[in-house]
């Protein structure tokens, strides 16, 4: 990762949204066009960031089964309110990668037999997470970004974020409350994924 490039498939605009203006970077990486939105003035040390993996039935149409949606709007509000921060959104990402169409037959599994998120994908053959994260590294780099304060409960986006060279100077959670709807699909993430969700354990005290 760290000998590639992305200046040369890229193109920048600015991007009035609900929230305010960005800076919307778009470059093409590996064969999946992404997007990088900065707000504020670019800064170079502990820039606030989320890096977003694409989910179409969650960012876009709103599923609760996931709180992939609700993350993505935490996020963009939270660097709103920062003053600056820039979100990396992660095209190819579906389903921790392994596409869209295999995601919902993934999601028959759970409904009618209860797999959870791992088994459901792992029993069609697929594997558990194949994402990369190199883009995200990329376009941060691109944009001068040497340490970052990274928006996520998942330890693997940091692994991945500083063995490429870009320091997580800390991690800032972006917890989503646990509801009927998403509690299996959360508990299998800290179960079965090593994510940080100390959330779901007030749930748990709830329920004792």
């Amino acid at each position: 990762m760290q000998n590639q490039s992305i200046d040369q498939d890229i193109a920048e605009s600015e991007l009035t949204t609900r929230r305010g203006t960005f800076r919307s970077v778009a470059f093409r990486d590996h064969g999946h066009e992404h997007m990088a939105l900065v707000y504020g003035q670019r800064i170079h040390e502990d820039v606030l960031v989320r890096v977003h993996s694409e989910c179409m039935t969650g960012d876009i149409f709103r599923a609760t089964r996931c709180e992939c949606g609700d993350q993505l709007d935490s996020a963009l509000d939270a660097i709103v309110r920062e003053g600056s921060g820039i979100l990396v959104y992660l095209r190819g990402h579906e389903g921790r990668g392994i596409g869209l169409v295999a995601k919902v037959r993934t999601h028959i599994l759970q409904d009618e037999q209860g797999l959870d998120t791992v088994d459901s994908a792992t029993s069609l053959g697929l594997p558990v997470d194949v994402r990369d994260y190199g883009p995200a590294v990329r376009v941060l780099r691109y944009l001068g970004v040497r340490s970052v304060r990274l928006m996520s409960n998942n330890p693997d986006k940091i692994r991945a974020l500083e063995s490429n060279g870009i320091a997580v100077s800390s991690r800032v959670p972006l917890l989503v409350p646990a509801s009927p709807d998403n509690l299996a699909y959360l508990t299998a993430k800290r179960d079965r994924l090593g994510h940080d969700l100390p959330q779901l354990d007030v749930v748990r005290g709830a329920d004792s």
